[in-house]
């Protein structure tokens, strides 16, 4: 039998339930067993900037692959926990490992589990201590809490100079069981509300973002038919192209005609965390609502809910909807409100505007292209102007304001698909954070464009001339519609990571 030591075990179940690498920060010094673990297991090590963009690139796997994201990093007073942070309120299933500071004296180290637990305790699910005679068990739980709903990160601190410690293997399964099937009462309940409702409205969110759910979601928008607002995460769900697609949720003020219209609105796949104004819902400023969600959730004032897998719920919705006189939308009306949905968003009245910038990147970049957008402006401009054709293909934060999410999420999405061109946005703030991640593409050979979108006449040296500037990121600068094109061509055809800095008219101040 062959000997398995406590990382073996930690790595292993990563393995078995599904992850493919583990991210670290660059230039830390990491545990050498583990390392050798992570690589006997078939996991691959990817350095990132620091341990932000770590978390970023396991959160992003972790959604892309439906299985844990890995990172690993060095246990001490500094650790930083914002990418813990984007993690949860992203509701990405993703395992933080730590291995210890073996420079640190020995009464700190025993002090250390319950210092990490207390410390971390506010961005994770959970944090647990590993000792030999616990890695099977400490695994599974992580494993089955960071997928388990709601899925987020969770934390494992396997303690110093213990990965060499022998342990037990794992014998059984690292993935939580199937959710139960929805209530039939919920489910009758729910027929009857949504059959009586003359002016549905349906707002998927980003638990839509499978393509079994996806599926079911158009179906139900079209057999209604009933118009369909789409959160930020949830692009792609519906093709933006489609009739029924209205446009962005993003809170009561987005789409606010045809919700003066609507006497339903049904939440599918809806996290309050991707609303700014999310407590609105059920409340006496907007419609009814209906949610159908994996998980229930007090924040919610639903009529009524229906909880468990999305899909079977729709499914299971279907016959009982049957003979049900058909939605009283009008056709045209609904056009009307997407155009004026549109005309809510100020565009710049002179120069090079940053829409335009996302509009000709679409129209070059191949079809299936994946986009990662960064918080601030850039985010509220990219995600009402690239149009998403299905679930994964747009990839954003709930953190709206937190820069330095795009580029290590274009790398994740490069490692996941790399027969698939990944394009991303980034803005003024995330420019330094961008420019930085791209010296992580280049290391590990990747081929990704990234646009950053720099108003004109803004403060801060031009990309070429940022000392920081890695040699081996390809530049290129457009201040107008044409030389936008061209760069975009040669971004978008060069081998390893590129970087087009587009000078465009300042656009409004977005969420």
């Amino acid at each position: 039998m062959v000997r398995m030591t406590l990382a073996d075990v930690v790595l292993d179940g990563l393995a078995r339930a599904g992850t493919s690498r583990i991210f670290c920060a660059a230039g830390e010094g990491l545990d050498p067993p583990l390392l050798r673990s992570a690589r006997r297991h078939g996991l691959g090590v990817v350095p990132a900037r620091d341990l932000a963009a770590a978390c970023v690139m396991a959160s992003v796997t972790g959604d892309l692959n439906r299985s844990p994201g890995a990172a690993l990093t060095r246990l001490g007073p500094g650790l930083a926990t914002a990418g813990l942070a984007r993690a949860r309120l992203d509701g990405s299933p993703m395992i933080l490992l730590t291995d210890g500071r073996p420079d640190e004296p020995p009464a700190s180290r025993r002090s250390r589990p319950a210092d990490a637990r207390l410390f971390l305790g506010a961005v994770v699910k959970a944090s647990i201590a590993v000792g030999p005679g616990s890695a099977a068990d400490a695994i599974v739980r992580a494993c089955r809490l960071a997928l388990g709903e709601p899925p987020g990160p969770v934390h494992l601190d396997l303690g110093a100079d213990a990965a060499e410690e022998p342990a037990v293997p794992v014998a059984t399964a690292l993935r939580p069981d199937g959710l139960p099937p929805p209530d039939r009462g919920a489910l009758d309940r729910a027929a009857r509300i949504l059959a009586a409702a003359t002016r549905p409205l349906l707002v998927a969110g980003g638990q839509c973002r499978t393509g079994e759910v996806a599926g079911w979601l158009r179906a139900l928008a079209e057999a209604l038919p009933a118009p369909v607002l789409v959160t930020p995460k949830a692009k792609g769900v519906l093709p933006d192209p489609h009739p029924l697609h209205l446009g962005l949720f993003l809170g009561k003020a987005i789409g606010a005609a045809p919700l003066a219209r609507a006497d339903l609105v049904v939440a599918i796949g809806l996290d309050p965390s991707e609303l700014a104004d999310g407590d609105w819902l059920g409340s006496g400023a907007a419609p009814p609502v209906l949610r159908l969600a994996r998980s229930p959730d007090d924040r919610y004032r639903p009529l009524a809910e229906v909880v468990g897998e999305i899909g079977l719920a729709i499914e299971e919705l279907a016959p009982r909807l049957q003979g049900r006189d058909r939605a009283d939308w009008d056709v045209a009306e609904l056009d009307r409100a997407k155009r004026a949905i549109g005309a809510e968003r100020p565009m710049p009245t002179g120069g090079l505007g940053a829409a335009r910038v996302v509009q000709i990147a679409r129209e070059l970049a191949p079809p299936g292209t994946i986009v990662s957008v960064d918080a601030g402006e850039v985010r509220g401009v990219v995600t009402a102007t690239w149009p998403a054709l299905a679930p994964g293909e747009y990839l954003v934060s709930n953190d709206a304001r937190t820069p330095g999410f795009a580029v290590p999420a274009a790398i994740a999405a490069r490692l996941a698909h790399p027969d698939r061109c990944v394009l991303g946005f980034a803005g003024e703030a995330g420019l330094p954070l961008a420019v930085a991640d791209l010296e992580t593409a280049a290391r590990l050979g990747l081929s990704l464009a990234v646009i950053v979108l720099r108003g004109e006449g803004a403060p801060g040296v031009p990309v070429r001339d940022l000392p920081a500037r890695p040699e081996s990121v390809s530049i290129f600068t457009a201040d107008g519609e044409a030389g936008l094109g061209g760069a975009l061509r040669r971004a978008l055809d060069a081998r390893g990571p590129t970087l087009v800095e587009a000078r465009v008219a300042r656009y409004p101040q977005s969420r």
